[in-house]
């Protein structure tokens, strides 16, 4: 644990939140590999978080999440094939197509959701409520970076 230390100490907030990040996602994705016998990406699991329990126009899918069109199309494809979303016509219009999740993909995300509190679970034994409780609350601040881009 000294060696993560030593090698966290000297990292900018970038990377720090960063490796972080890809850490938790990583516990995440083991803890459901282990228990259930359906691999969903993490692109796979944003998609299904902003359809849980809504009827959407694929093109508003597109909009919110920060993949191309093609790549959303591709993940909403393979969630289609793993009987998690329904895709259907639009009534009255050939161009538009709606997603919303089958009652599997609502278990599947629950199930997640649980597994992702446990482990949230086990970030406030190891580091406190409080410190956890600070850090959403930081993480959910406007930071008003937006700016910041040149």
């Amino acid at each position: 644990m000294n060696q993560l230390k030593d090698a966290l100490q000297n990292r900018d907030v970038i990377d720090l939140l960063s490796e972080r990040h890809e850490l938790l996602r990583r516990l995440a994705e083991e803890k459901w590999n282990k228990h259930n016998n359906i691999y969903i990406s993490n692109s796979e699991w944003y998609i299904l978080g902003i359809v849980y329990k809504k009827q959407l126009m694929i093109s508003d899918v597109a909009k919110d999440v920060d993949f191309t069109r093609q790549a959303t199309h591709k993940f909403i494809k393979s969630l289609e094939a793993k009987g998690l979303v329904k895709v259907t016509n639009v009534e009255h219009s050939k161009k538009h197509k709606a997603i919303h999740m089958t009652e599997f993909g609502q278990d599947c995300f629950e199930k997640n959701e649980h597994y992702k509190a446990e482990i949230e679970q086990q970030l406030i034994n190891t580091i406190g409520e409080d410190q956890v409780t600070k850090l959403k609350k930081i993480l959910t601040l406007n930071w008003n970076i937006e700016h910041l881009k040149e």
